[in-house]
Parts: C-alpha cells; structure tokens; sequence
C-alpha cells in the first residue's frame, strides 16, 4: 500500500481510535473478502492468521497526492466529487440516479445508502451526492443479493457479513425510491436454522418480472425462491439441481428466458454446467465447460455476462474461462488471461461489464484475493489489456464493482477510495438499441405516461460480479433533453411489463415526468444498458 508518513498527533489519534480530519486525506476500510464457508473453515483450521486479516482488513490512510492521475489518453475519468464514505454496492435507479451503499462500520450519520446524481447536462462524473433513508434497523449487509424491480422498487436479500461480522444472514429489505423508505422482508420458510441460510446469495430479475433468489444452502426440493412483490411472500422452486446449494455460483439471465449457472460444488461433475427454466420450475444440464473454471480451493469463480449475440462469456478462477452459445447449448474455450510478472491473472469473484458495443470489460487479479490488478477486453475472440485505474496496485478483483450507466460509461467502484467511469470508443450496432414504437407527443411535468417499444430491456444484463453483488441494468430509462438548453431530465419509469433481454421483445412501461422538467421542445430516447432508442420529438408543457 502506498501509506503517507504520519505526524506524531495524526499517529496517537489513530491509535485512539479517532479518523483525523485533514482536506487531503482520506480514510479507506478495506472491504473483507466474500470467502466461501468452505474456505472460511479451512482456514480456521490451517492459517486463522490469514483468515483473520481477509475479514478483517485494517484502516489505510490514503492522501490525495498518492492517487496517481491515469495519461489524458486514458479511458479513466474520476469523479470530481469523490464518495465522501467508503462506497460499496451501486445500483442504477429508474429515474436515472445511482443507490450507492456505504460499506463503512460504524457510521456517524446512521445511514448506509447514498444518491449520486448527474449534473444539468447528464455527466455523472460532476455528479453530486444526497443521503438517502437507512435500513432497517439491524440490518446492514455485505455481499448480499440485489436487483432493481420492474416497479422500480430495490430488492436486498441476505448477506455474508452484517456490521462487517460473519453472519450468513437471512435477514433482507426492500426500499422504495418514491417514498425514500425500507421495509424488512420476512425470508423463505427456513431461512434462519443454522444449516440454511441466505448468505452471499446471487439474485436476479427473471424475464418475466419476478425475482429469484439463489440462497446459499436450501436443504429441500427447492433451492430457487421466487419473490411476490406484491405480499413480499416466497415460493419454492428449482427442484432437480445436480449439485447439493447454491454456494458462490454466479448466473447469467439468457436471450430465451431462461438462467445459466456453472456447478462450483458438483464432486462428480466438476466441468458441469446447468439451466434454469423458469417455466417449469426445474434444472437441467448445460453440458460441461472445456476444462474446470473454477477455484477448486477457494470454491470460487468470476462472473458471467451475456452479450448482444446471446452468448455468455463465463470468466473462471483459476486461469480458464469458457464461452456458452445457447442456440447449440455447447461451450468452447474463451482466451485465458495473460501471465504478467510470472503471475497468472484470473478472476476469483470480481466484476465485469457488457459495454454497448458488444465488449466485455473485466478486472482480474492474479491468484485468490491477491494484489496488483489488471483491467482487460474481450471481443469474441481476443482478451487485450487496456488501461488501469489509480489505485489498480492496491486492488485484488474482489474490491471492484462495477455499474453500466445510461450514458454507456461504466462506473467502476474501487472500494479503496477512488471511483472512476470508463468511456470507450466503439459504438453499438444499430439493431441492438431498443425502439419506440408509441409514446405520448406531448406530455405535461408531473403527470405520468405509458410507452411502447421493442428491446426496451436491451439484449444483456449489463454488469455481474461472481455471486456477491449483483447491479443488472435490464430494463428501460427515459432520458428527455430540453433542445434549447440541452439539460438532460430523466423521467422515473415503472411497471416495465417485463425483463426479457431476447431480440425484438415486445414491452412497456410507465413513466413519470419530473415536476421540475423544463418546457419547450425535447427529445425523447429509451436508454437499456447504456443504449438509447432513436429520439422522438416531444414537447413538455407545465400544464
């Protein structure tokens, strides 16, 4: 780490357990790493010295001078105003702001969620921040399931740590962004016995709308649990899978609606792979990957992410990743990850981003939960190293997070003080955005709307990170732009008719009109990960 020389009054308020205030410093907390249980108990038994310091990082003291700047030629764009807090999950609301958690414990203000929104013009990297509701009381994870509902609701469900404690909880909320409010969720029947737990469970929005959660251990018929919405009630399913939980698999939503996933503990099958199909409730194989993907020390693996042509890109732990084509249900192998400096890079949990154009940007790191970290493309066919962040050095892919804004940039969360936002130069095709197909000409500040389209969910999930975090960004915006000022007002969408990323779906959604939207002459785009619709013109009014 790259740790500034303390004054002797800086040192004695560290040791008296106090942060000093200085402009230039800023206090980071480590997060703790998403160990598996299986590796949490081998380390208890072999190296608790080891396992002491992954779930309980030290307090780093950064100054501002250490942050290296990127070239200007860089991809890398820093946000002006840096999270004040230790920034943790991200998730895009529908009214185009980003939910930010605050990891840190304890927390003076009582809250651990945050709003950045852009600025006049759309720019999120002049972004400003406000302080949203806490949740409920008790109930503060990490690592934990999360979704955007197509009501426009935030689904958390579980968590591995609570208070940076273990726990394995089976404990959620979900927070309503009209209101500015959390509600407990009650969990699945069987959530709190000491052999079934939510934990760092994976989550995602099925095609048709409803959520499923992947509980860590499920021991019944059922290891998928599908949420009501409406009564906040679960339903079993998920019967036949081959392995015995769910534990740090990572899914990928298909094109036809239904869940991929690689087996982290199938001892008989470990190249296996299986499907979900939401329709009947059931698992069946997928085949098996080229060669194993996964850590078989860890029990830990990168994610998995669609992309335009509906293939997934499955990206392993220890120096194997494999492509999935749904049409043929084959895989083959994808390009490893480079040796640099000797060392094997690989992603044992950690983040990756379907840009607009089709390319997958991911963060690797050689080894398990181990530092420098490095920053690649794939295309299809090649892995190319692109530029890092700041603070790369310091990172293992585990740290990174990271968000597809509707701008196309990607937020990269570096939860060591620093987030960035990557541009890229390509662009989408043109058959990948979603269209409009009808939606009001003219439309008055306040009141709310339906529009019709076609792909207004894009064709992937945007971004995933292995199984602890989870910030899909399958569904609709509205982006309207005032064509006199240019200032850019996002219109709050909900009730999307569903979640479906296949070509040419069919759907709707509500929208509402900011009361504080200027007037005159717009244009109007739906925006589905990072791709915008052709405009339509549409005048606002104020009555």
């Amino acid at each position: 780490m790259r740790i500034r020389l303390m004054s002797a009054t800086v040192f004695m308020v560290l040791l008296s357990g106090a942060v000093p205030a200085h402009a230039d410093d800023h206090w980071v907390q480590p997060p703790p790493a998403p160990l598996s249980r299986a590796m949490i108990e081998d380390l208890r038994r072999s190296d608790p010295a080891t396992l002491t310091r992954l779930m309980h990082p030290q307090l780093q003291l950064r100054a501002a001078a250490d942050r290296a700047r990127p070239t200007s030629d860089s991809p890398w764009t820093p946000l002006v105003k840096q999270p004040t807090f230790d920034a943790g999950a991200m998730l895009l609301l529908t009214d185009g702001t980003v939910m930010v958690q605050d990891q840190s414990t304890p927390k003076p203000s009582g809250s651990n969620w945050w709003r950045l929104t852009p600025d006049k013009f759309g720019d999120y990297a002049n972004g400003t921040w406000s302080l949203l509701a806490p949740m409920p009381a008790g109930y503060e994870p990490l690592y934990f399931a999360s979704a955007v509902l197509p009501d426009g609701r935030v689904i958390a469900e579980g968590g591995e740590y609570i208070y940076n404690k273990e726990a394995w909880s089976g404990l959620g909320a979900i927070y309503d962004p009209v209101k500015n409010q959390w509600k407990s969720v009650a969990p699945p029947t069987g959530m709190k016995t000491a052999s079934s737990s939510i934990g760092d469970a994976m989550g995602l929005v099925l095609a048709n709308g409803k959520f499923m959660l992947s509980p860590v251990y499920y021991p019944s018929s059922g290891f998928q649990q599908i949420l009501d919405a409406t009564t906040l009630t679960w339903t079993a399913a998920g019967q036949n899978k081959a392995d015995s939980n769910n534990d740090e698999e990572s899914q990928a939503l298909l094109q036809n609606g239904d869940v991929l996933t690689v087996d982290i503990d199938n001892r008989s099958a470990p190249r296996a792979a299986e499907i979900f199909l939401p329709k009947s409730g059931i698992w069946q194989s997928a085949g098996n990957t080229p060669a194993v993907i996964y850590d078989k020390s860890a029990f830990e693996i990168g994610p998995e992410l669609v992309r335009p042509d509906g293939t997934v890109l499955a990206i392993g732990a220890n120096g194997h990743n494999a492509i999935y084509e749904p049409a043929t249900g084959t895989w083959s192998p994808a390009p490893a990850f480079p040796r640099i400096d000797g060392k094997l890079y690989q992603v044992a949990d950690g983040p990756g981003a379907t840009l607009p154009s089709g390319d997958v940007l991911v963060m690797a790191s050689p080894g398990v939960y181990k530092t420098p970290s490095h920053f690649f493309l794939f295309s299809g066919s090649k892995l190319t190293q692109v530029a890092d962040t700041p603070n790369a050095a310091d990172l293992s892919s585990f740290y990174g997070m990271m968000l597809v804004l509707p701008t196309g940039q990607v937020m990269f969360n570096s939860r060591y003080g620093d987030i960035e936002l990557y541009t890229e130069t390509a662009k989408p095709k043109a058959a990948w955005a979603p269209s409009i197909t009808k939606v009001a000409t003219h439309v008055v500040a306040g009141h709310d709307y339906v529009l019709s389209g076609k792909q207004l969910n894009g064709l992937t999930q945007g971004a995933a990170y292995g199984d602890d975090y989870q910030s899909a960004t399958n569904y609709p915006l509205i982006r309207i732009v005032n064509q006199t000022t240019k200032h850019v007002f996002y219109a709050r969408t909900y009730l999307h008719s569903n979640a479906s990323i296949a070509p040419g779906t069919a759907s709707t959604t509500h929208f509402a009109v900011p009361k504080s939207i200027e007037t005159g002459a717009s244009s109007l785009v739906v925006v589905a990960n990072g791709i915008a619709s052709p405009p339509v013109s549409v005048t606002v009014s104020s009555r």
